[in-house]
């Protein structure tokens, strides 16, 4: 997924804004296992990049039962995609 910019005072759980060659890829939000779990709600989930609305075309919301570096518990990764599957799928790790 390219890069990934946050404010640090939003981590570990975002808006974290993936970037990959300059290009907006999704914005993530990061939710506790134990969280969801205990019936948390989350409102106001912002989907803006430099003040602009974003238009979301899909989303992935993955399982991490052992978490990763930086939310190193049992957590569900979602990122919402301004870009198509195909595209999103097309991106690799090298520069």
């Amino acid at each position: 997924m390219g890069e990934h910019w946050a404010n640090p005072a939003h981590l570990p759980t975002g808006p974290i804004y993936t970037v990959y060659r300059g290009r907006l890829i999704s914005i993530e939000y990061m939710l506790s296992q134990t969280d969801l779990a205990a019936g948390r709600s989350w409102h106001d989930r912002t989907f803006r990049y430099w003040g602009q609305q974003l238009p979301i075309e899909h989303a992935d919301i993955d399982f991490l039962p052992h978490g990763h570096e930086g939310f190193e518990v049992p957590h569900y990764d979602l990122h919402f995609y301004v870009i198509g599957h195909a595209d999103d799928r097309a991106i690799t790790c090298e520069p």
